[in-house]
């Protein structure tokens, strides 16, 4: 848990109205959120109300309750100004299904600065932009317990984007490497994971692959534990582009190689030849310059250190 000193809480008030069928009060505290959601409507099951990733910690005739680690539940975090803020999706998934914005932020101690990266983006049409990635378990349910991984398993990575507004976006990784340092150098030593704009280059010799998606927004990659800096800290470097669900092409894709099928497109496998380019060079099809701006956004982020273990060794 990240052990920060608080000198205050600020409590952010909901970016939507609360329905009059219920009432949400919520507690922002160092590193802690308690939030109660009271609900009026006798026929309603409490138990389908989810904080992120997170089931109730308590439930009751009329309330549910979550008491959380704000480093858990997949809370984002953003830096603003002297503020940390910590963001989350309250939501009941039976009709009629809903979700609320939870905010939380802290006032930023002058000794704290982001151990990876704290990205908060602008771009046309969509307003804030935050992108997350991290390590998780393995079924994707929560974060994970430890970085460290036997050679040959399996290190659950999912990253995600989420924006103010309700138009979709498609999260991509369009490069990922891996390296023994932080920041990558010009004599950074690498081993590719994702690239040629979205091809999991990795899964040639491995048993990697792209999960099949939850929400267009975010994207689940079962990257097998490789060789490459075994022993030592690891770092992987990727480049997450926030795109339009619409504007997939050559450069822009997500494609893993199955083997005695060969390369597959995520999203749509009808539309692998998009991924035909994998084993050359993915260029764009299109006149229009992907660099507008107008589709999409990049992000460069960093995972890790994380530990790679031999047990034959």
């Amino acid at each position: 848990m990240m052990a920060f000193f608080w000198q205050r809480a600020l409590l952010l008030s909901l970016a939507a109205a609360m329905s009059v069928y219920a009432d949400m009060k919520l507690e922002c505290r160092p590193d802690f959120v308690t939030l109660v959601w009271t609900e009026r409507r006798s026929q309603a099951d409490l138990s389908l109300f989810r904080l992120g990733n997170c089931f109730p910690t308590s439930i009751s005739a009329t309330e549910a309750v979550f008491s959380v680690d704000v480093n858990d539940c997949n809370f984002r975090r953003i830096v603003t100004g002297d503020h940390l803020m910590y963001t989350n999706d309250l939501t009941y998934s039976s009709a009629p299904d809903f979700t609320y914005p939870v905010a939380c932020a802290y006032e930023r101690p002058n000794n704290w600065y982001p151990l990876l990266y704290e990205p908060v983006f602008s771009t046309y049409g969509l307003g804030a932009l935050v992108f997350h990635i991290g390590l998780m378990n393995a079924d994707f349910s929560g974060p994970a317990e430890s970085s460290t991984f036997p050679l040959g398993s399996f290190i659950p990575i999912m990253a995600s984007v989420s924006q103010m507004t309700h138009q979709p976006l498609l999260l991509l990784l369009e490069e990922c490497v891996a390296a023994t340092t932080a920041e990558l150098q010009l004599e950074s030593t690498l081993y590719p994971i994702i690239a040629n704009k979205g091809c999991l280059v990795d899964s040639l010799v491995s048993r990697s692959k792209f999960e099949r998606r939850q929400k267009s927004s975010e994207i689940h990659l079962s990257l097998q534990a490789f060789r490459f800096g075994v022993g030592e800290r690891v770092f992987i470097h990727c480049k997450l582009v926030a795109w339009d669900p619409n504007g997939t092409d050559h450069t822009k894709k997500a494609c893993h190689y199955v083997k005695e099928h060969g390369w597959e497109l995520l999203d749509n496998s009808a539309y692998s030849n998009l991924c035909d380019c994998c084993e050359s060079d993915c260029k764009s099809r299109r006149s229009r310059s992907t660099a507008s701006g107008k589709h999409g956004v990049v992000q460069n982020a960093v995972i890790g250190p994380l530990t790679i273990t031999d047990v034959n060794s």
